[in-house]
């Protein structure tokens, strides 16, 4: 049977794997779905945008970290985006990436966390649950095995019993035969010495009755 104190520190190491890979693939796949010229202000700076691409045109503003604008083209270390008033600007590519930035993407890979939380939670109550269930069958099984063991030590005890007061009964029969073979002998050898006697007195009183009978 499955040991629940083994159980557990598995599904938390699941957890934390489950975890881990959804942080890691999570901004790829994100990024995926976005279109090709979309793209994010640095997470890293709140940075200086231009009227133009090279670093002596003036500064025309700034644009925020995490903030989208859409890519309209580059050219040297500039590209051009246009923010989410409308206006086109250019900006470092170095300060573009092509993820969105951590506030968008924090509240989502928590949604998706919770998510996974909530499964992992029904997976450990399952698991519990069957775990509960197996212990209870386990013990069920274990308490008949001690009946049965119980059952068949008491029937063991019955059957030495009957076994050696079988060998009494026996024995007793066995003395109580030889009684009467004896009594057998013996009656048969006191008839066998009466017809023995009887056949040599009879005819001895005949011989005498004979000879009385030649007197007269």
């Amino acid at each position: 049977m499955p040991d629940s104190r083994l159980a557990l520190p598995a599904l938390a190491v699941l957890r934390g794997s489950l975890f881990a890979a959804l942080v890691v693939l999570a901004a790829p796949a994100h990024a995926e779905t976005q279109a090709n010229d979309a793209r994010w202000v640095s997470d890293s700076l709140t940075t200086y945008v231009r009227s133009g691409p090279t670093d002596g045109h003036r500064i025309v503003g700034n644009l925020k970290s995490g903030q989208k604008v859409t890519l309209l083209g580059t050219q040297g270390n500039y590209s051009q985006v246009r923010g989410e008033n409308g206006d086109q600007v250019w900006i470092l590519t170095s300060d573009l990436q092509a993820v969105p930035g951590q506030n968008e993407r924090v509240p989502q890979l928590e949604a998706q966390v919770n998510e996974l939380s909530g499964q992992l939670k029904t997976i450990d109550d399952s698991w519990k649950n069957r775990v509960q269930g197996m212990q209870e069958t386990l013990d069920s099984r274990k308490s008949l095995v001690d009946e049965l063991q119980a059952r068949n030590t008491t029937l063991s005890e019955q059957l030495d019993e009957s076994q050696s007061a079988l060998r009494d009964t026996q024995a007793r029969l066995g003395d109580e035969n030889k009684q009467v073979m004896m009594r057998y002998m013996v009656y048969g050898g006191s008839i066998a010495g009466a017809g023995l006697l009887a056949g040599l007195i009879l005819p001895a009183l005949t011989r005498g009755r004979k000879r009385n009978d030649r007197w007269f």
